[in-house]
């Protein structure tokens, strides 16, 4: 691992130079990528960057600098360059303050038994070659492509009002797709699993077992017609919820859009806005979930109540975010990496479950879809209005309560307060997912993050197909 330079020493270096408020962060990464495609190594790239970004308060306006160079002088410069900038806009530019937090002081590491990067690259590539090679053996299948990701993600916060934080994130996973073709017409499944964890991870699952699945599900979508639009019960998988909640309602719940006023949950706490039944959260550690006890400000991030049984509980929100919606500090400031700023960002975010097995979410079906997810593709959202739309993927009919046959084409469209309102169902196990294959995409910035739920059952939902 990277050495980690005293940054505590910066702290008293930007005061002298008349910051009021700094936070010093350093961040190292690693992230190994390897692909095979149709049975050849298509890429395998390596990296390891490191760096350390400063923000400053001169009075109450904001400076930033970052700097990939650890050695003091480097550092020296990049508080000098942060507090520069933050006199340079003294009274042009927005004015912060910070909510108060108690100052953490901890050494947190992710599970993990096995370091990723401890491997060799044989092993990896044989996993990779053989769940490969296994999605190839159905007729009809005319490419697969599987990946293998692996990322070690380190980071210390200190402030020089007293926090000094240090975390270490592993993450693993594996991800696979194939394309099945007939009489013209092309079909595309994906399905992945990634953990908070070491490569023991990766050794512990069936992964031909997975590929072979996807395969199966892409050879029936390519002889599949797609379902009428219209409304309908529909059943939504976990991966569909999380999904849902995170893109069409979590961005809307958070602060800085808020406090922007454009979302369509803001000056609304304390509504109902959604079934009795339906409570949100946004949680920094949780089983399946990215590994997140701080935020990016030193902050720990606890479970937070967003909609607890309908109503609006609360926003996410940075130490500054709060401040401006004289609000709790959430623990939900986030930065890609070093070179960023903190933004409010969604953790783990997922509706809880509640009673009800998935057989008895079927059964009051007389004809409806189940929505998977495999394959799900792009849509749109939009925090303001609360509207979304998305391409779900693999999808099956409900006849009379009974799974019927899968459908193609599948879309979800609609007002996400509706579909909140709309729930009349929700299972009793609770499943999170996460990626280290993707993440959450804001103001140009990626971070990882997990969503989920249970399955969900919603009436009067908006399907598009043909």
């Amino acid at each position: 691992m990277a050495e980690i330079p005293d940054l505590e020493k910066f702290l008293t270096y930007a005061e002298k130079l008349g910051a009021e408020h700094v936070t010093i962060r350093f961040n190292n990464t690693k992230y190994e990528l390897i692909s095979v495609v149709n049975g050849v190594v298509s890429e395998y790239t390596y990296t390891d960057m490191s760096g350390i970004g400063v923000s400053v308060l001169v009075g109450k306006s904001p400076g930033f600098s970052s700097t990939n160079s650890l050695d003091d002088n480097s550092i020296k410069k990049a508080v000098e360059e942060a507090v520069n900038a933050a006199k340079a806009v003294k009274g042009k530019s927005y004015e912060i303050e910070l909510a108060d937090v108690k100052a953490a002081k901890d050494k947190v590491v992710g599970p993990y038994k096995v370091c990723p990067f401890d491997i060799d690259e044989k092993e990896k590539i044989e996993i990779l070659m053989n769940t490969n090679k296994a999605a190839r053996e159905l007729d009809g299948i005319k490419s697969t492509t599987t990946r293998l990701g692996l990322e070690l993600d380190r980071r210390v916060i200190v402030s020089n009002d007293g926090i000094n934080v240090e975390v270490t994130t592993r993450l693993v996973g594996l991800s696979h797709i194939s394309v099945a073709g007939e009489a013209g017409s092309m079909e595309r499944v994906w399905d992945s699993r990634s953990q908070s964890a070491g490569f023991e991870f990766i050794r512990s699952q069936n992964w031909n077992e997975m590929a072979m699945e996807v395969s199966k599900m892409a050879l029936e979508l390519v002889k599949a017609s797609a379902p009428k639009a219209g409304k309908y019960t529909v059943v939504l998988h976990p991966d569909v919820v999380g999904l849902l909640i995170h893109e069409a309602f979590g961005h809307a719940s958070e602060g800085d859009t808020v406090y922007a006023n454009a979302s369509v949950l803001a000056n609304r706490i304390g509504e109902d806005i959604a079934a009795r039944e339906v409570s949100v959260v946004d949680e920094g550690v949780i089983e399946g979930g990215y590994f997140f006890p701080y935020d990016d400000e030193g902050v720990p991030k606890g479970k937070t109540y967003i909609v607890k049984d309908g109503k609006l509980t609360g926003y996410l929100t940075s130490r500054a975010v709060a401040k401006a919606l004289n609000m709790s500090p959430t623990g939900n400031a986030r930065a890609q990496d070093f070179r960023n700023q903190v933004l409010v960002r969604q953790t783990n975010y997922y509706i809880e479950p509640g009673d009800m097995s998935f057989e008895e979410l079927l059964e009051d079906v007389d004809y409806g879809i189940y929505i998977t997810g495999k394959g799900a593709g792009g849509g749109e959202v939009n925090p303001a209005a609360g509207t979304f739309t998305f391409g779900v993927g693999y999808s099956r009919l409900i006849r009379d309560g009974e799974l019927a046959e899968p459908v193609r084409g599948v879309t979800l469209t609609g007002m996400i307060l509706d579909v909140l309102k709309n729930v009349d169902g929700l299972g009793k196990s609770l499943e999170i997912r996460t990626s280290v294959f993707g993440g959450c995409g804001k103001g140009g910035q990626r971070v990882r993050v997990g969503d989920g739920g249970p399955y969900v059952r919603v009436r009067n939902m908006i399907v598009g197909g043909r």
